[in-house]
């Protein structure tokens, strides 16, 4: 499994050698020949490491979505990872301070934890991300989400908008 990757992409159960041959064609025609995907050992997961920036990344597969949808056939989700540490509550809580400076002063925000692969609680990761972030929590709309990705022994943390994830089949146009 990739040690530093900044996209997760999920895909159907079986799937997983598709997507990665999918994700991987994706990014070349966005212009990273030199992109690297693979699978991380989780049913229905692929990570990747892109020269890119991952929103930008984003963005622009959304656009390719609008234009040429047939082009996802096994991709559902694609997310931005801004940071990749040990599954470690100091560093989550470090990497998560860190990345903090993105949600604004007046801006509201929430923690979301996906974990595979770990029995550390849900709990005692939020408690661990939040704990050094001064802003308001809103748990319905919040302007900012600190997402937390944790994968057996590495957790990708980002701060995004709600819309910075590509949901492949809300957003597909056929």
């Amino acid at each position: 499994m990739l040690r530093d990757f900044n996209l997760l992409a999920t895909t159907s159960r079986g799937n997983e050698d598709d997507a990665c041959s999918e994700l991987w064609y994706l990014l070349g025609q966005i212009g990273d020949s030199a992109a690297t995907v693979d699978k991380t050992g989780v049913a229905g997961l692929v990570a990747a490491k892109t020269a890119f920036n991952p929103f930008e990344v984003i963005e622009k597969f959304r656009k390719i979505l609008r234009e040429r949808p047939y082009e996802f056939r096994y991709t559902l989700r694609i997310i931005p990872i801004e940071k990749v540490v040990r599954t470690d509550l100091g560093e989550i809580q470090r990497a998560a301070t860190e990345l903090s400076s993105k949600i604004g002063e007046n801006e509201t925000f929430r923690v979301t934890v996906e974990k595979r692969f770990t029995e550390t609680p849900t709990h005692d990761i939020i408690e661990a991300a939040a704990a050094n972030i001064e802003r308001k929590v809103d748990l319905n709309k919040p302007d900012k989400i600190l997402l937390i990705e944790v994968i057996g022994g590495l957790t990708g943390i980002s701060v995004i908008k709600p819309d910075d994830i590509l949901y492949v089949m809300k957003e597909k146009v056929l």
